[in-house]
């Protein structure tokens, strides 16, 4: 008897430590940050989601149906806290400091997500939004799907006998460009597309002088839009990039903000169009991933 006890209880074990999983998962979750909002739909847990920042841009409905926290950079600890959440999933860039420390210091449960550009930083912070919701299962195999997505773009390029040269403004301001450089979003996804970020020598977004875009000489250039009204800028109005190869070419690509610099679970299907806009030779989309 006793052993065939046993044998029932190892039996069960694996469904107790699922239903032990589903009673600890919290019901009232406030998510901030694009890319945490991002993954909770993909795992389906939207209905679980009060709250959201006004960075979570996809899918639409989260920021178009859930009450709206405010800028992550710019949190409001009672905003957060008014909706009466057991669980606040948070991008670790959230800000300011201040709110931060109050809603660690509130008693309510809150997890800081990474926010990382790499590959490896992906799979964490997928990983560790599912578990974090009880949903652990389901985000090692979604973190999978995307180490594989990844992986057999960087079969599909191959090897690129001549890498594209890529310059990424974020923004102009009185005709000068705001470029991207590295440990940035944008160089990340610069070189996972296979290509060279032409400002990767320096670290983070700087503002370029004229003779600075001469020497950069890049083959793209590479911008941004973001939801509302158009605010993208027009590099051909500056007549140093409209000097470069870039500007005689006529080599601009233009992709949303969201989608491109997001990563989440989209970020290898905008890794892939990011490519196949540089590589239109090598037929990316029909060799795959979306």
């Amino acid at each position: 008897m006793r052993s065939f006890s046993l044998a029932v209880a190892l039996l069960l074990s694996p469904m107790a430590s699922v239903w032990a999983e589903e009673a600890a998962a919290p019901s009232r979750v406030v998510s901030i940050g694009g890319a945490v909002t991002e993954i909770l739909y993909a795992l389906g847990q939207e209905s679980r989601v009060v709250g959201v920042d006004t960075t979570s841009l996809f899918p639409p409905e989260a920021l178009g149906r859930k009450p709206n926290v405010g800028y992550m950079r710019a949190l409001s600890a009672e905003g957060v806290l008014s909706l009466s959440p057991d669980l606040v999933l948070m991008d670790e860039g959230a800000g300011p400091k201040e709110a931060v420390a109050l809603l660690d210091a509130s008693g309510v449960r809150v997890e800081h997500v990474p926010t990382g550009h790499s590959v490896a930083e992906l799979h964490e912070k997928v990983v560790k939004v599912a578990s974090v919701v009880g949903n652990a299962a389901k985000g090692e195999e979604m973190a999978n799907r995307i180490d594989g997505e990844f992986a057999s773009l960087a079969a599909s390029l191959g090897q690129i006998e001549r890498k594209r040269r890529v310059l990424f403004i974020l923004s102009l301001v009185d005709g000068r460009p705001n470029a991207a450089g590295s440990d940035t979003g944008a160089d990340a996804v610069i070189r996972l597309a296979g290509a060279e970020n032409v400002f990767g020598d320096v670290k983070g977004y700087k503002t370029l002088s004229t003779e600075a875009l001469a020497a950069l000489a890049p083959d793209v250039i590479l911008l941004v839009s973001r939801a509302g009204p158009s605010n993208a800028p027009d590099p051909m109005s500056v007549p140093a990039l409209a000097a470069t190869p870039a500007g005689q070419s006529g080599a601009v690509i233009r992709m949303d903000a969201a989608y491109l610099l997001g990563f989440g679970p989209r970020t290898p299907a905008a890794v892939r169009d990011l490519a196949a806009k540089l590589y239109p030779e090598k037929n990316l989309l029909a060799a795959g991933a979306r």
